[in-house]
């Protein structure tokens, strides 16, 4: 099935990200450890992280023009985690660091037995976008513009600007926060935790949740990822469901694997796929990603990610 818009053409960026980037400290134990206890890890590493701008990263190793809008702390973390994008070959000319503000940080506590993680997270509020400091000149410039749900308002802005320019708009959204529901109608393409269906409509059943989903905000395409079981997208009244990949090797940490979905998600968009060879992509970019510590560090190139599928 083939998604139901077209790309516009003679963009400067083939996706902008706006969203969250962080500075991850990823620690692993041998089990998650009880309340009350003390554990010894057996590593733990700093990485750039953030979903959006790691979104950004995953699409310039597969070969597109990335860019990325968003606020960096005046701390080195901020410094740090400008850097890693601009050594990915992100365009970063619409990123800002704020003078005063501490970078978003995360601790990442990875259950060695199985990769799972548990994230412990903060974000200065000063990183926070309005309606009307959100950078929408760099939203004209894109044929995509992918972003996070944790600014709405401003999100709302960027998507307005970006439609009027033919852009396409996806969003990776977690929870109905205050001016979410204004943003949603804005969304060509919105994709989900498992847990947000249920959370938006209240409505146990996958299917039911989805449907209501499109009813209520009309978004041409609504999906779910849901970890091993894959994911499940609701297209032109048709269910697809496409099953997840085992990670080479094993997995030793899910950090960022939803993140890294998108990335196979919009890599097919962008390359004229259908939809269900897209989720193929999806759920191959996220196994890939798990092979290592880590939200960027195994984010496939595109050979990695054709020799992968071609096994």
């Amino acid at each position: 099935m083939q998604f139901p818009f077209k790309l516009a053409a003679g963009k400067e960026f083939d996706v902008l990200g706006f969203g969250t980037n962080a500075v991850d400290h990823l620690i692993v134990v041998p089990e998650y450890p009880q309340f009350d206890s003390k554990i010894h890890l057996t590593n733990h590493i700093r990485a750039a992280g953030g979903q959006i701008a790691s979104c950004t990263v995953g699409l310039s190793r597969l070969g597109f023009k990335a860019a990325y809008a968003g606020r960096f702390g005046s701390d080195s973390e901020g410094e740090f985690g400008l850097q890693t994008l601009a050594d990915e070959g992100v365009d970063t000319r619409f990123s800002e660091r704020r003078e005063g503000a501490r970078t978003q940080i995360a601790f990442i506590l990875i259950d060695e037995r199985s990769g799972e993680r548990t994230v412990i997270w903060h974000r200065d509020s000063k990183l926070e976008y309005g309606k009307d400091d959100a950078p929408t000149v760099a939203a004209g410039l894109t044929k995509i513009l992918h972003a996070d749900a944790h600014d709405p308002f401003a999100v709302t802005e960027m998507a307005k600007t970006a439609r009027r320019s033919g852009a396409i708009v996806t969003i990776d959204i977690d929870d109905m926060s205050d001016g979410a529901a204004a943003m949603l109608p804005l969304v060509d393409v919105l994709n989900s935790s498992a847990e947000f269906p249920q959370r938006a409509t209240g409505i146990d059943d996958y299917r039911a949740a989805l449907t209501e989903l499109k009813m209520r905000f009309g978004s041409p395409v609504v999906g779910m990822t849901m970890g091993e079981r894959g994911a499940l997208v609701l297209a032109d009244g048709v269910f697809i469901e496409s099953p997840s990949f085992a990670v080479p090797g094993g997995c030793k940490d899910t950090t960022g694997a939803g993140d890294a979905f998108r990335v196979g998600l919009i890599y097919g968009i962008l390359g004229g796929a259908e939809i269900e060879e897209s989720l193929k992509y999806a759920n191959a970019v996220a196994a890939l990603k798990c092979r290592q510590l880590g939200a960027r560090t195994a984010l496939p190139n595109e050979n990695e990610l054709l020799s992968f599928l071609a096994r």
